[in-house]
């Protein structure tokens, strides 16, 4: 046992140690989530300038906000496509009957993409994911690429969900991402937007499920590469830009059409 003059030395120290030891330890709990979190904005993949700090739906348009930052603001991209994202080869594009979104009946391969460059994307109106971020990356495109007074390059969506996607339905998604002449809006019968989009390697048994690329091609010069969609509008731009500069291959005169109705 300690001295009557120890003990009361100890206690001291005790009672003035374990406050400052448990005050401490509140202090270590509220500093781990800043620590550990990160602060998310929110914003409309259609007018990009609105932001939020919490997720909800855009005042403008009603479309649902997502997290993070516009695809025109992030530096994800690609200034050149590299390894994976290439693939250059003619694409046996099938010549199916489709419909615009003015409800023209068109032939794919004879009235978009024979003789031209083109970007391809794959949406569905329904969707409040992925498809309204990659429409209006391809609206920047479109604006950037001044596409209206450039006949050789054609900007094409097509839909995954052709059952639910009929033409007037993509005129009001059309409209509603400003898009302009040059860039086309495809649906059709199911059977043949199947086929179509098997050709083209973007077929998915579940709208839900597409692929977010987009595919750009010379036809003429039988160059194709497959990039993020969701890159920035500049980048694509440079991809669709240098497609449209390739010139035909020595053999493409020798190279017989076999694209099938």
């Amino acid at each position: 046992m300690l001295p009557g003059s120890a003990f009361r030395a100890a206690a001291v120290i005790c009672l003035l140690v374990v406050p400052f030891a448990t005050a401490a330890l509140p202090t270590a709990r509220r500093q781990t989530p800043a620590a550990a979190g990160t602060v998310t904005s929110f914003y409309c993949p259609m007018h990009p300038d609105f932001r939020s700090d919490s997720q909800g739906t855009c005042p403008r348009c009603g479309m649902t906000l997502l997290a993070g930052a516009p695809a025109a603001q992030r530096e994800s991209s690609v200034t050149r496509p590299t390894g994976a994202d290439i693939k250059q080869a003619s694409l046996n594009i099938p010549d199916v009957p489709v419909y615009d979104q003015n409800g023209k009946k068109l032939s794919f391969y004879s009235d978009l993409v024979k003789d031209r460059t083109v970007a391809i994307n794959f949406i569905f109106t329904t969707c409040t994911t992925i498809c309204p971020p990659l429409t209006a990356t391809m609206s920047s495109v479109q604006q950037q690429l001044g596409v209206g007074a450039s006949p050789g390059i054609q900007l094409i969506s097509i839909t995954v969900d052709p059952a639910t996607d009929v033409p007037k339905r993509l005129k009001g998604f059309a409209e509603k991402f400003g898009a302009r002449p040059g860039w086309t809006f495809v649906t059709g019968g199911k059977p043949d937007i199947d086929r179509l989009l098997k050709a083209l390697g973007a077929y998915a048994a579940d709208p839900a499920s597409h692929s977010p690329m987009v595919l750009i091609g010379n036809e003429h010069a039988g160059y194709w590469i497959r990039s993020y969609g969701l890159a920035s509008p500049s980048a694509l731009k440079r991809l669709i830009t240098d497609a449209a500069a390739r010139s035909s291959p020595p053999n493409a005169a020798a190279a017989p059409s076999d694209h099938k109705q």
